[in-house]
């Protein structure tokens, strides 16, 4: 007795089933991702009027020119600032305890990783409210509106 069998049908490419397994895997992992906020396009924003107490320094030269954080490129001259956790464009009133000297700044990047240090400013608002020479000085820092 002879029997015919229906012939079997061919599995899928091998390279179809990778393709379909990447395109699900890529999609699992975009959904997962996220992309930091800027200040000025909304997002989370710091409390006006919280305030904290420590040290401040300044940027040395040599990042005149690099990127911060948030992209922008890092400028002396400009009032700003780098806080490690504050949202990007939060603004703040940085004071020196010692004077009473403030200045505005907007955040634009992370850090500083020094323990004990709270802020590092640009050259040109650090100027605005101590020497240079000083190099680290007891500030208080506020959000502002």
């Amino acid at each position: 007795m002879s029997q015919t069998l229906a012939p079997v049908p061919p599995s899928p490419p091998l390279r179809l089933l990778a393709g379909w397994l990447c395109a699900v895997v890529l999609l699992a992992l975009a959904g997962c991702s996220s992309t930091p906020k800027s200040g000025s396009g909304g997002g989370a924003s710091a409390a006006s009027g919280h305030s904290e107490t420590g040290q401040a320094s300044y940027y040395g030269n040599e990042f005149h020119g690099r990127k911060t954080a948030n992209g922008e490129r890092f400028d002396q001259a400009k009032l700003t600032a780098a806080h490690r956790t504050l949202p990007f464009g939060t603004r703040l009133k940085v004071t020196n305890t010692q004077t009473g000297k403030s200045v505005q700044v907007r955040v634009n990047d992370r850090g500083p990783f020094v323990k004990g240090r709270i802020i590092d400013l640009s050259s040109s608002a650090f100027k605005t409210i101590a020497s240079i020479n000083a190099g680290v000085v007891p500030v208080r820092i506020q959000v502002v509106d």
